[in-house]
């Protein structure tokens, strides 16, 4: 059965004229008389009466165009469906954030990505890097957030900001009073960090900027910032953290320094597979303009 035809019986139904309805279709009158005899005969019974005042819909006839409307509805919304995610206007997009910096840029991505592609079913979870990396290579997500620098070979990214690291230092703490921390006053200092392989580069930056020539006394590892500025809290040790995510867990029994220049920094980037969607073509899109307003 012709779509086509379905959709002569439903604008005949509309008209109750075989002019009128040919005329709103713009086509010839007998071509459209033609076609709803040719579905009439496929479907074996009588659609429409002919009569000198107009058509009149048989009692087929108004299970037909009700049937055909109902079908044309699907196929009009599939349409719609398969056209929206061509172009990146609906379909599914997995995303990560990074645990440590879950806010921010990141969150702030993601609502412009929501407000300006609401038909895209946003899938997000939260991961360290290097799990966010592994994610990526075996095809369960699209794209990620992640703390540079990294070595990549079978991926790409995009920088989006750089932050200042902070050190956390318990309340009580002899630094407390320090306004800016210089990096001879923390030689030796117990340290508070999370483990190394959660995200190697931005691990070996941080030890490069703080304890330039030397390493720091690590005496416990967290698996988070926001369990890191507890154990700060609780006279643990100090720790560095970066400035945003620090600042937005308000840890109570912490304080925050800055460093003596030159401050040191971390950076976040979306990492993402060369084989892109037409949905993640647009949230990087989002992401070159977010680091080019911040560049």
């Amino acid at each position: 059965m012709e779509v086509r035809r379905l959709r002569y019986l439903v604008r005949l139904a509309e008209h109750r004229s075989f002019t009128r309805a040919a005329a709103s279709l713009h086509i010839a009158q007998p071509a459209l008389s033609q076609q709803i005899r040719l579905l009439e005969r496929e479907l074996g019974a009588e659609l429409v009466e002919r009569r000198p005042t107009g058509v009149t819909l048989t009692a087929v006839g108004e299970v037909a165009v009700t049937e055909a409307q109902q079908v044309l509805d699907r196929i009009d919304r599939a349409e719609r469906a398969i056209r929206n995610a061509a172009t990146g206007q609906a379909g599914r997009l997995r995303v990560a954030y990074t645990r440590s910096a879950p806010g921010g840029v990141a969150a702030e991505l993601v609502d412009r990505f929501r407000r300006h592609h609401p038909d895209v079913d946003l899938a997000l979870t939260t991961g360290w890097t290097a799990r966010n990396l592994h994610e990526l290579r075996t095809g369960s997500l699209d794209a990620a957030f992640v703390r540079t620098p990294l070595e990549l070979h079978d991926l790409r990214c995009v920088p989006l900001t750089t932050e200042e690291l902070l050190l956390a230092v318990p309340s009580g703490h002899a630094l407390g009073p320090v306004r800016t921390v210089r990096r001879d006053q923390i030689e030796g200092e117990p340290v508070v960090l999370w483990p190394r392989e959660n995200a190697p580069g931005m691990y070996d930056r941080i030890v490069h900027q703080l304890w330039p020539g030397s390493s720091p006394r690590v005496v416990r590892e967290e698996p988070d910032d926001e369990q890191l500025l507890r154990a700060v809290a609780g006279g643990a040790g100090i720790a560095p953290v970066p400035g945003p995510r620090a600042r937005s867990l308000r840890t109570r029994g912490v304080r925050l320094k800055h460093l003596a220049a030159p401050r040191p920094t971390v950076d976040l980037a979306l990492a993402y597979h060369p084989d892109t969607t037409p949905a993640l073509d647009h949230f990087l899109e989002l992401c070159a303009q977010i680091a080019g307003l911040r560049g």
